[in-house]
């Protein structure tokens, strides 16, 4: 069988084939920087209509606002979740709207109005206050333009693979201003592969969506963080953050697969969503950081400022609430909840340790956490390093134990779970199948 590679592809179809796959790559980073803006803008407005007031995070607005409001518009989130389900499962569509799913068994076919429907309703939802994150609608904005021009274009089965990859990727790194993550996550974890032939062009997609979205959106690190000191303590706590990381990631990856095999179906499409962020609103009520994504709670951990009690029992109830809102059917995305955990569990065990060795920084254990966690339940260490270190603006300052740590945690996860967030509804045997698609085929 020939190799179906981009590259080859490319150079067998002659100069034409060439330069419409690097035209769609342009288009493709250009439609999803301004879809990443404006689906960044729509919940920004859905929040702030939500959760009036001059507060300058979803959090503090949480915690001005009166009981009522986080009764009233969760339930109202539950209502919109269940009206908005209903509407998309009536889009006729053979193919899943998950992209890691398409990528690996459609060639990137995606259901274009569902899937946008679905990137529409999760934005609305976590600006409502959903326990999810909000990568997940840019990420499905620009996987369909890049489906979308991989039609137009007439690429192949394997450009088009590559495409849809590169368009998720910038769909994250247009929202969080994380161009070099973003361009890697797409090829890491979506693709399943880094080979010199598809950097380039996850690269330049990645690039012109994150400078297309800086027209609107700022260009400033997500978490602001200090700068830290190296000591020996710091990287012996990074060895071990980094096996329990690995442990709680599996945990969480399992409970996110069983939650999605028993989203609800049918006339359960109404009840469970209202059921569920029902009882989130009544919960938020005492502990407003259950509500939104989890940046704002892993700025705190980031900064040493949530008491320990409160991480105690943050560590617990973040990762149910958002366990709930996927599992009663609200869409939306995993990488910042995932990042939330490893910042709790990392700011958990960093108070602990200061108890005893005053020289401890739980500040930087939590990033180390973060990272760590992020790493294991994506299955991508490079992405992960690089992402956290583009988050922060920082470079040096906790390399070293976030490296310790992201390669302990991925070895324990890899060792007890292949799967990640991302394909953790896969069967085995697709997972199998996968694996043997990670390569195509050579002569």
């Amino acid at each position: 069988m020939s190799d179906d590679s981009p590259g080859a592809t490319i150079s067998r179809l002659g100069p034409n084939a060439g330069w419409r796959f690097w035209l769609a790559i342009v288009l493709t980073g250009l439609g999803t920087g301004a879809s990443a803006a404006a689906l960044t803008l729509m919940l920004q407005a859905v929040q702030h209509i939500m959760w009036p007031g001059n507060a300058a995070t979803l959090l503090d607005a949480a915690a001005q606002a009166t009981p009522w409001r986080h009764i009233v518009v969760l339930l109202g989130a539950g209502l919109v979740t269940g009206a908005g389900q209903i509407v998309l499962v009536r889009l006729t569509s053979s193919n899943s709207i998950d992209i890691t799913e398409a990528i690996w068994f459609s060639a990137g076919r995606l259901p274009a109005l569902r899937t946008l429907g679905s990137a529409v309703l999760s934005v609305i939802l976590v600006g409502m206050g959903a326990s999810l994150g909000r990568e997940g609608a840019p990420k499905q904005a620009g996987a369909v333009i890049a489906n979308v021009l991989s039609d137009k274009t007439g690429l192949s089965d394997e450009q088009r693979r590559l495409l849809v990859a590169c368009g998720a990727g910038a769909g994250m790194a247009a929202a969080y201003g994380v161009p070099l993550g973003g361009a890697l996550f797409a090829l890491e974890v979506l693709r399943g592969m880094l080979a010199l032939r598809l950097v380039l062009p996850a690269l330049l997609t990645s690039l012109i969506a994150t400078a297309t979205a800086f027209v609107v959106l700022p260009d400033a690190p997500t978490y602001i963080i200090p700068h830290f000191d190296s000591s020996a303590i710091n990287l012996a706590l990074a060895l071990l953050v980094g096996p329990i990381a690995g442990l709680v990631s599996v945990g969480f990856v399992r409970t996110i697969a069983w939650a999605d095999r028993n989203r609800p179906r049918h006339g359960r499409r109404l009840i469970a969503p209202v059921l569920a962020l029902g009882v989130l609103g009544l919960v938020s009520i005492p502990f407003p950081q259950l509500l939104g994504n989890g940046k704002d709670i892993a700025q705190l951990a980031f900064a040493n400022e949530i008491p320990f009690a409160l991480l105690l029992a943050l560590l617990v109830l973040k990762p149910a609430a958002t366990v709930l809102c996927l599992g009663s059917g609200v869409p939306g995305g995993l990488f910042t909840p995932s990042l939330a955990l490893g910042a709790l569990l990392g700011a958990v065990v960093g108070q602990v340790f200061a108890l005893v060795w005053p020289d401890v920084q739980p500040a930087l254990v939590a990033i180390v956490g973060a990272g760590a966690v992020l790493a294991a339940t994506t299955q991508g260490p490079i992405s992960a390093v690089v992402l956290m270190m583009e988050l922060t603006g920082q470079d040096r300052s906790f390399i070293v134990p976030l490296l310790l740590a992201v390669v302990m945690a991925t070895l324990v996860s890899r060792l007890i779970e292949p799967r990640s967030i991302y394909d953790a509804r896969l069967t085995d045997e697709e997972i199998a199948q996968r694996q043997k698609l990670r390569e195509p085929a050579k002569r």
